[in-house]
């Protein structure tokens, strides 16, 4: 039985299928358009790093190369243990298994937060908000990273997968809550059809995955995210 820390929000990709969303994390963005935005926001050298819903690990090595300490909390019990085997090496790393809407960290002990794919939704994640809230220090800065469903082609594909999420009414949270949209076009880029397609099948039920399979040639999708961030 999987041991979940209480908070966690199930995940249907990378909590079921942590091996393909390894292949879908290679995919994602690999001229570095995010990670370039978020250093020429809040350079983290030589800094406390925290990365919430870190699964696997996947990002953590990129922020410990400068990093003066780099915190993955990680509430899937088995992702953690992934995770702290991926950063076993790195001494300046540490996985914790626990939940945003509980961080086991003191009061303003972080300078960067870094959460992709974790709390997407909007509405819903404000425990989690409030224990950012709490952690980042003055003159820090978070960052949620979110698909923006209302552009590019893979924006297309989630409107149809989730038509219950409103992108208009995401938007309006973030920004009533004084967080900042960053724009942010990237692509998927696959090193093979059969990897983007075993990703499509994890990202969405299995009748609008075929669908999108059918309707799309090739081996990259364009996708568009917003960088959502807020200075503390």
């Amino acid at each position: 039985m999987v041991e979940l820390s209480p908070g966690a929000v199930p995940s249907p990709n990378i909590w079921h299928h942590p091996d393909l969303y390894e292949v879908e994390n290679r995919a994602v963005d690999r001229a570095g358009a995010i990670t370039a935005l978020m250093q020429s926001l809040a350079p983290w050298a030589g800094r406390d790093v925290l990365d919430v819903g870190c699964g696997t690990g996947f990002h953590l090595p990129v922020f410990a190369a400068t990093a003066g300490s780099v915190t993955g909390v990680e509430p899937h019990g088995d992702l953690a243990a992934i995770a702290r085997r991926r950063v076993r090496r790195l001494s300046n790393v540490s996985v914790l298994h626990a939940s945003v809407t509980s961080l086991p960290l003191p009061p303003a002990s972080v300078d960067v937060v870094h959460a992709r794919w974790a709390y997407f939704f909007g509405p819903g994640c404000e425990p989690g908000l409030a224990e950012l809230d709490r952690v980042v220090r003055r003159g820090g800065r978070a960052f949620v990273i979110d698909n923006d469903a209302t552009r590019s082609t893979f924006g297309a594909w989630f409107r149809r997968g989730y038509p219950g999420v409103d992108p208009v009414a995401v938007a309006a949270f973030w920004e009533s809550r004084g967080w900042e949209r960053h724009p942010v076009d990237m692509a998927w880029t696959f090193d093979s059809r059969e990897d983007l397609e075993a990703v499509v099948r994890i990202e969405f039920a299995g009748d609008v995955a075929e669908e999108i399979l059918a309707g799309h040639e090739g081996t990259s999708v364009d996708y568009a995210v917003n960088v959502w961030g807020r200075a503390y």
